[in-house]
Order: structure tokens, then C-alpha cells, then sequence
């Protein structure tokens, strides 16, 4: 216990070293809810869906509070985008061009990396959030806290993206031929985004639920999108080995009313901002109001950054439960699109054979 109490204070001292977050305000006499066995009561379902993006806008500048204007404008285009999307379908509209529908122009860039007409959901199914993210009473222009709202200059030896991965049979067209050379969300392990994290943040598209849960020796979070349960292991010590789990290795520990949780062994598939290999991610989950849920967290990796940086903002009580996200789409997907690539390869040979010779 003193070793993670040590842990514990080194990270709040670099944390607060850096314009990373403050300290979360509680709701003025709010008394934090405890469980039985003495744990302040994090449970529950809860929601970090919100028009707030992670990364400030460079107009907002140093500014990390959002204008009256700028709310109604941000809240009032989804509604709007809400009303419109939500319109019957035509049914008379014919089938789709070959590679789906271009969305129109000003489409937000999550719906445009998702592919086609919005992913081919109407609005109806999509649950962005319509509402910018409020921290301490105070409307924010971005998730991440450094002066610009921004990940800090890397250092000038670190690698723009991180070191190369392994390369796959079939160059370019390695993500047509083998499965594992899809993403991660194609093939219905993880999120796309980094819901399941760390940082836990919003994928600005849907599913940005979790659901925790407690016990005297572990704090799992059960994640929606796409039905994965983060294991936080309480008063222990990191793994020896260098076996990397898909959402790292964490440890947590209880400093007063709130958990910390650090996390280390991330895969290269989950770097954070081209970091993973020396990465260390620290979080901090506390109740500071019967519909608030504080989450703040610190980057650091001596290797890629000089100090550490971070973010943060309030989970809301998600009005429902979770029910599995079983990606069977996705599932689906991926055989089509592997099949549809045999498909134009024999379209292109028969077509080669076609071809008169050359004399």
C-alpha cells in the first residue's frame, strides 16, 4: 500500500506540474454516495456523448470557454441535423452508386470516416450527443486542458506516428487480403475511436456508454461500443512480462474520494497520439454530484513528450442501460469486403483474357 501511495502522489505532482486539469469541484453540500465495503459509489450507467471535441479548434485559440453564441450555434445545428437526417427515406430513390453515397459537403468528419451515406443509418440511429460538455459549470472549447487545447510538439528525435508496424503480404492492397490487416473496429474487436481507451474518449458517432461496476479488489468497465469489459485491478502491481492487452495493463487505487488508474503494456495498435510502447496513462474517476462524474487524465511518454499532458470532463447519467452491442454487422462486413475484392480480381482477369494480344 505505501508503494501505490507513492505511485499515487508522483503522478499527482506531475500532473499538477503541467496545464493538464483541476481539481474537480463538487457540488456545493453534495455528499459523495459509498457502498458498503467503504468505496465512494461510482456505479451506474453513464455517458460522455457531446459536441465538445477532443482537440480545440486553432479560431478558439488559448480560450477554453465556449461563447453563448457559439452553444446555440453548436446545439442548433444538431438539432437541425437531428430533424433532417431523421425525414423518411425515399423509396423511390433507386440503388446506391457503386462504393455508397459521398455525404454531402460540411458533413462532420466522423460520418465521413465512417464510409457512404453516414455509415448507410439514417440519423435516427446515430447518437452523437446535442449538447457541448460542461466541466465545473463551465462550457469547454475542447476535451484536452494544454494551453492550446492540443497534444503538445513532440521531441524532435520521437517519430511522427510511432515506429513502423510490421508490414503485411500484399503492400497497398494488404487491408483486401487478410483480415488482420483491418482495422480493429472492422473486425469487431475494439471501438473505433477509443471509447474503451485510455483516455475513455467520445467517438462522436454513437454508443459512447459505459457501465461500472465495483468490488473491494477490482473496478471493471463494462464499454458499449463494441461490448468489452475493462478490468481495473485494485492495489495491485503492473504486469513483469511485456504481454500488451488490448486496453493495456491497469492498476488502480483510492486517493480520498477519488480512483486513480494507471496504465501501462499498450499494443501498438492502441497508441495514443503516436505513443504506445513507453506510454503510461493515468486516470481519475470522481463523484462530484448526483449526475456528475468527473474524469481527468495525464499523458506522459519521456520519449515522445518533455512533460506530461491531459484532459478532461464529466460523464452523465446515460438515461437507460446498456444492452450488448454484438457487431454482427461488422462481422458481416468484413466478409464482404474480402470477397468483394476476389470479385474484382476475376472481373479484372476475365476482362484481361478479353483483350485481344498484343502484336
Amino acid at each position: 500500500m505505501k508503494r501505490l501511495a507513492v505511485i499515487g502522489l508522483a503522478s499527482f505532482l506531475l500532473a499538477s506540474a503541467a496545464p493538464v486539469a483541476a481539481q474537480p469541484v463538487l457540488t456545493p453540500g453534495y455528499k459523495v454516495p459509498r457502498l458498503s465495503i467503504g468505496q465512494p459509489d461510482l456505479g451506474g450507467h453513464w455517458s460522455n456523448a457531446t459536441l465538445t471535441p477532443e482537440m480545440r479548434s486553432t479560431e478558439a485559440g488559448s480560450r477554453t470557454r465556449l461563447t453563448p453564441k457559439e452553444i446555440a450555434d453548436l446545439e442548433g445545428a444538431i438539432a437541425k441535423e437531428i430533424e433532417d437526417g431523421n425525414q423518411p427515406t425515399d423509396p423511390n430513390k433507386g440503388t446506391y452508386a457503386k462504393g455508397g453515397e459521398l455525404p454531402p459537403p460540411g458533413t462532420r468528419p466522423s460520418y465521413v470516416a465512417a464510409g457512404g451515406a453516414v455509415g448507410g443509418y439514417n440519423r435516427g440511429w446515430l447518437e452523437t450527443g446535442d449538447r457541448v460538455m460542461y466541466v465545473a459549470g463551465e462550457p469547454r472549447t475542447s476535451i484536452l486542458t494544454t494551453p492550446n487545447g492540443r497534444p503538445p510538439q513532440r521531441k524532435p528525435a520521437a517519430a511522427p506516428s510511432g515506429p513502423p508496424r510490421q508490414p503485411l503480404p500484399g503492400g497497398a492492397n494488404a487491408q483486401f487480403e487478410n483480415p488482420e490487416a483491418r482495422t480493429l473496429g472492422d473486425r469487431c474487436i475494439i471501438s473505433f475511436g477509443r471509447n474503451g481507451g485510455p483516455p475513455m474518449l467520445p467517438n462522436g458517432f454513437y454508443n459512447n456508454n459505459y457501465h461500472i461496476v465495483q468490488s473491494k479488489d477490482a473496478v471493471v468497465i463494462e464499454v458499449e461500443m463494441v461490448h468489452d469489459a475493462r478490468v481495473v485491478r485494485l492495489n495491485s502491481e503492473h504486469r513483469k512480462d511485456d504481454v500488451r492487452p488490448w486496453f493495456g495493463d491497469s492498476i488502480g487505487w483510492w486517493q480520498g474520494d477519488t480512483l486513480v488508474v494507471e496504465t501501462t503494456h499498450f499494443p501498438q495498435r492502441l497508441a495514443y497520439q503516436g505513443s504506445w510502447e513507453k506510454l503510461k496513462v493515468t486516470e481519475r474517476f470522481t463523484r462530484v454530484g448526483a449526475n456528475r462524474l468527473h474524469y481527468a487524465f495525464t499523458v506522459e511518454d519521456p520519449t515522445m513528450w518533455d512533460t506530461a499532458w491531459g484532459g478532461e470532463y464529466e460523464f452523465y447519467p446515460l438515461n437507460g442501460r446498456i444492452a450488448e452491442y454484438a457487431c454482427h454487422e461488422g462481422n458481416y462486413a468484413l466478409e464482404g469486403i474480402l470477397s468483394g475484392a476476389r470479385q474484382e480480381e476475376r472481373m479484372a482477369a476475365q476482362a484481361a483474357a478479353a483483350r485481344p494480344a498484343a502484336r
